[in-house]
């Protein structure tokens, strides 16, 4: 049997980090599970449904490769999908303390379920969907930071 990640994330939009972050993990896992979630403190550039298609879209031609939409917990996410592991990227030091939190709490939550860290490509380290709303909301140029797919939509959005 191989391996099945789950990439959680509300993926608001769908950056470059995020895409080199499934690619590389497919170098060593058979499949990854992009699981499009909502963020209930924050508030969303797009559409759940919008960002599913739009990372899916971004992994066309990807094998291994999924998109879903996820409700509710991540290790609910990975039960019902049949995941061996969570994969998260981490870019500084905070990020790793927050995700050695959450793979703890998971672990309690769903015991044996791993999450695997990744540190961000130095050449997309700085992206963060963040910055990419901010530069949307203010009418910049995002086609550095993100899938071509995602540029177009957002560009025929505004």
């Amino acid at each position: 049997m191989g391996s099945h990640l789950l990439f959680p994330g509300t993926f608001d939009p769908p950056t470059l980090g995020h895409l080199d972050l499934v690619r590389r993990a497919l170098a060593f896992a058979d499949r990854v599970t992009v699981a499009v979630a909502e963020h209930p403190t924050k508030e969303a550039l797009l559409p759940k449904d919008e960002r599913r298609e739009l990372f899916a879209e971004a992994l066309a031609g990807t094998p291994g490769a999924d998109v879903v939409a996820l409700d509710g917990l991540v290790v609910e996410g990975c039960r019902e999908l049949g995941c061996d592991g969570i994969l998260r990227g981490v870019r500084s030091g905070s990020d790793f303390e927050y995700e050695a939190r959450m793979s703890a709490t998971n672990r309690i939550l769903l015991p044996g379920c791993e999450t695997v860290l990744l540190a961000a490509s130095p050449e997309v380290a700085h992206i963060t969907s963040t910055l990419v709303r901010q530069i949307t909301r203010m009418g910049g140029d995002i086609t550095p930071f993100v899938p071509p797919i995602v540029a177009r939509h957002l560009a025929e959005r505004s």
